[in-house]
């Protein structure tokens, strides 16, 4: 195993601070939205089109808010309408990727870490091909800053190794940073929803790849 040079390091360690500045802020300004207002944009994206076509066999995993998170169950019902499968995540330690366990509405949910609300130990494993993914910021090249732990980047650049998956981030447009700064193991989102907008990351990406040359 080769050693980071000191230079490779302190960009590293900078790269870190960046997100936990950002990380911070972020939080804020969604903490800062009143419930009635995050509701209305769980509303207003379940409302749209879905972001991608529903296929026989398709699943679709999303996640169980916590405190100000973008509630995703509206999305969830109308896949679940279209007739996808759901899936929801399983923490099961940390440094290590997500479990995706099959469920449907109306289907018990255990508490797991943190108290987040997961199916039970005996739904069956899922390999999703589309994965709906809380944040707390992201730009328009579909760069995201989660919690910190990696466990959305571990998951999705799993996943990548199987198959096609449509990674979509479901945020506020006040989440929305100019730039995030990103090392290797960042997984880029597909698209992400806000209230205001469906923002496309696969064609912002290749547009300031065009750009750089």
């Amino acid at each position: 195993m080769i050693s980071p040079t000191p230079s490779e390091s302190a960009q590293s360690e900078s790269i870190e601070a960046c997100k936990t500045a950002l990380r911070k802020d972020a939080l804020a300004r969604r903490d800062a939205l009143p419930p009635e207002r995050r509701a209305a944009a769980a509303e207003a994206v379940s409302a749209r089109a879905l972001p991608v076509a529903v296929v026989t066999g398709q699943v679709v995993s999303g996640y169980s808010p916590l405190k100000s998170e973008f509630n995703p169950v509206p999305l969830m019902r109308r896949f679940e309408d279209a007739g996808a499968g759901l899936a929801l995540p399983v923490v099961q330690g940390r440094g290590q990727p997500l479990l995706m366990r099959a469920w449907r509405f109306g289907a018990p949910l255990g508490s797991g870490v943190w108290g987040i609300r997961e199916p039970l130990a005996d739904a069956p494993q899922v390999f999703p091909d589309v994965l709906i993914v809380p944040l707390l910021a992201f730009d328009r090249s579909g760069n995201r800053i989660g919690y910190g732990a990696g466990y959305y980047d571990k998951t999705i650049t799993l996943l990548r190794t199987r198959k096609p998956v449509t990674a979509i981030g479901l945020a506020f447009a006040c989440q929305e940073v100019a730039e995030v700064p990103v090392t290797p193991r960042d997984a880029r989102l597909d698209l992400v929803l806000t209230e205001d907008e469906e923002i496309d990351c696969r064609k912002m990406s290749t547009d300031a790849h065009s750009f750089r040359g």
